[in-house]
């Protein structure tokens, strides 16, 4: 009875803290959790940014380099974020099929996904999903999640009494697992669906038609063929074809946001 009188009070009270740090996701008014500030979240980025410039190989071939900057600052001028310091860098990986964008606004295109996106409206795509990803603040959400998660597993170990050692370690692993699969990795699917919708919006407000999304995802569709890929339920990446279905439907929401070029 006390246990679980002490457990409904944990759990009123950490209601009541995480409510205090709700967010909301732009253009998908998505409510998210929060317990990381912009401030903390944008020096990581620029941290890992120095990082990276340090240890990767980036290109310097000039067409190369301009249409991806091109492309970008087209995107980073609707992001409406004059606070994010933007931009835009290659990495010469032919083998690497990849781009990300750090928080406060440091963009990174790996030369391999460059073939799969062989014209701007398709590499805009590109640039619109991982903007989106630092617009709507999916690392810090992520962040805050793993942290609730580890928070949530230490009170629920030592409500239920574990104080062995080796038994409250043997249950905040299997929480972990449990937390993992159930939470965190459908959580970044989540995510990743919400980037392309960010992403289309992007495009559209740049100038660009969204439905090129469809092509590039389709083109990174058959890249995959033939490749080993990991369980849908068990990857942070939605399945190709529910992507591309839910591309389809959203591409008459983004065209709301449509710009001339």
């Amino acid at each position: 009875m006390k246990t679980s009188l002490f457990l409904r009070l944990v759990l009123v009270s950490g209601l009541a803290a995480l409510l205090a740090y709700c967010a909301k996701a732009p253009y998908t008014e998505r409510s998210q959790l929060m317990l990381v500030s912009q401030e903390q979240e944008t020096q990581l980025g620029a941290t890992a940014a120095k990082d990276i410039l340090k240890k990767e190989p980036i290109a310097n071939d000039p067409n190369t380099v301009e249409l991806v900057r091109r492309v970008g600052e087209r995107i980073a001028a609707v992001a409406d974020r004059p606070d994010f310091s933007w931009a835009f860098y290659v990495i010469d990986e032919p083998e690497t099929i990849n781009a990300f964008c750090l928080p406060g606004g440091k963009v990174f295109v790996y030369t391999g996904i460059l073939p799969l996106a062989p014209d701007e409206a398709q590499l805009a795509t590109v640039m619109g999903h991982e903007i989106a990803h630092a617009l709507a603040r999916h690392g810090a959400e992520r962040m805050s999640m793993a942290l609730a998660a580890e928070a949530g597993g230490a009170v629920a170990s030592a409500a239920l009494g574990f104080s062995n050692p080796t038994t409250a370690n043997a249950f905040m692993q299997a929480y972990g697992v449990a937390t993992n699969v159930g939470v965190l990795l459908p959580y970044s699917r989540a995510q990743e669906s919400e980037a392309d919708q960010i992403g289309l919006a992007l495009m559209a407000k740049a100038g660009y038609d969204p439905a090129a999304a469809v092509t590039f995802w389709q083109n990174m569709e058959k890249a995959k063929e033939g490749k080993a890929k990991p369980p849908a339920f068990l990857s942070t990446h939605p399945a190709d074809a529910e992507r591309i279905a839910n591309i389809e439907r959203l591409i008459p929401w983004a065209r709301q946001y449509s710009r001339p070029n």
